[in-house]
């Protein structure tokens, strides 16, 4: 149904624009039958797990793709980034953005190091090197920047500070496979990179994760941790875990690393879509990836600003919802805002005053093979007609006694 006007909205009385719900991070399933004919072949060799035959080429094809000497797969991303940061021997404190997936702090938490919070650039909302500078004492023993939405963080200054001050590196991408900037392919910078191939990502082995590395030391440690320490078949050499990948996933993952490319390009139309049809609505922006990188354009991240838009970010993602399209606030309201670090860091968004305020506008659109363009016209007139009406809808929606319920899933 089209959305014109404020009565053919569901929230003043008309009918949903989509009969089933758009959702943000929706499976990309690649070659169906060329996946099954995978699956078949993982049964009849019997062999599900344990480094066998499409865990091996998929760690092969995914290092060869971004130029590492090592992939290390495993069960899912944050696995291999605590695997990433127990073997890098990261202890004390590390500085981290608060804009983020709740993972990426836990991963350090979780293993009693204290993540420091830093602010973000208020365009771009990646860390800002900056407010790392300010954040660094003797306690710090690494830096854990996120290159989030698939732009590359700022990496030639985050390799000089952590230089300088005898600091680890790590990434988390897992936002970032198949991005590049200044001609390197992101999973090549810092001591190591962390990717995602959870279902949500744009390339997926159902769930998935890897650590990529040019560190021979680090990705031989990282291989016998993700097995419980063993080397060999009775030699325990550290304390580990089970985060192996199983052959279904990798062999999901060379599926969708095969269709990597018409996925990207299917993103990208999307976001110029959404670009074209946002255009000129007050306080809507698409956030601008730069024009000299390469970008798998898996987040349609939108930023609604207050003092421009008449409706605010939260009423219109009730809009939304009630029209079926299940727009994301990420990451709201900010790690330090979430447990155990808002009790941990009661004054932390007082240093954090542009993580804050992206927290309050950011709202990521669906996109991914299943949308249509005519999806996207849509989802945008919903937008158009939800801030054209302004005060009115406010007004309309203050009297609902109930909001549509959100979750949070990276």
């Amino acid at each position: 149904m089209r959305k014109t006007k404020l009565h053919d909205l569901v929230v003043a009385g008309g009918r949903p624009a989509f009969d089933e719900k758009l959702h943000v991070g929706r499976p990309n399933l690649g070659d169906r039958e060329k996946l099954m004919q995978r699956l078949n072949d993982v049964l009849d060799r019997r062999w599900l797990t344990n480094a066998g035959r499409y865990l091996c080429e998929f760690e092969q094809r995914v290092a060869g793709f971004v130029n590492t000497k090592h992939c290390v797969a495993m069960c899912n991303g944050e696995s291999a980034l605590q695997i990433a940061i127990k073997a890098l021997g990261l202890k004390g404190e590390v500085i981290v953005p608060a804009f983020t997936f709740v993972a990426t702090a836990h991963a350090l938490q979780w293993q009693g190091i204290t993540p420091v919070f830093a602010d973000v650039d208020p365009v771009t909302h990646l860390i800002d090197p900056a407010s790392i500078r300010q954040l660094i004492s003797e306690r710090t023993t690494g830096i854990l920047a996120v290159h989030l939405w698939g732009q590359p963080c700022p990496f030639r200054e985050l390799e000089d500070l952590a230089r300088a001050h005898g600091l680890k590196l790590l990434f988390d991408a897992a936002h970032a496979f198949g991005c590049a900037r200044e001609g390197r392919m992101i999973g090549g910078f810092g001591d190591a990179e962390v990717f995602s191939f959870h279902a949500t990502k744009f390339v997926n082995s159902l769930e998935g994760g890897a650590i990529v590395t040019n560190n021979d030391e680090l990705a031989r440690v990282a291989r016998m941790m993700m097995n419980f320490g063993f080397v060999g078949f009775d030699d325990v050499r550290y304390v580990g875990m089970n985060a192996k990948m199983n052959e279904f996933s990798a062999a999901m993952g060379l599926t969708s690393l095969e269709a990597m490319e018409k996925f990207i390009s299917l993103n990208e139309r999307n976001y110029q879509l959404y670009r074209k049809f946002l255009h000129g609505i007050p306080g809507v922006r698409m956030l601008e990836y730069r024009p000299s990188g390469r970008f798998n354009y898996q987040y349609l991240v939108a930023d609604v600003a207050p003092q421009e838009c008449p409706i605010l970010r939260d009423r219109l993602l009730d809009v939304l919802w009630a029209e079926n399209v299940m727009a994301r606030r990420y990451f709201y309201p900010g790690v330090h805002r979430m447990e155990p670090y808002r009790t941990l860091f009661p004054d932390a968004a007082i240093r954090l005053p542009n993580t804050e305020r992206v927290c309050a506008g950011v709202l990521v659109l669906p996109t991914g093979e299943t949308m249509a363009p005519e999806d996207i016209e849509r989802v945008c007139e919903i937008i158009r007609v939800s801030v054209q009406s302004g005060g009115e809808l406010m007004r309309l929606l203050e009297k609902s006694p109930c909001r549509v319920h959100r979750d949070m899933t990276r």
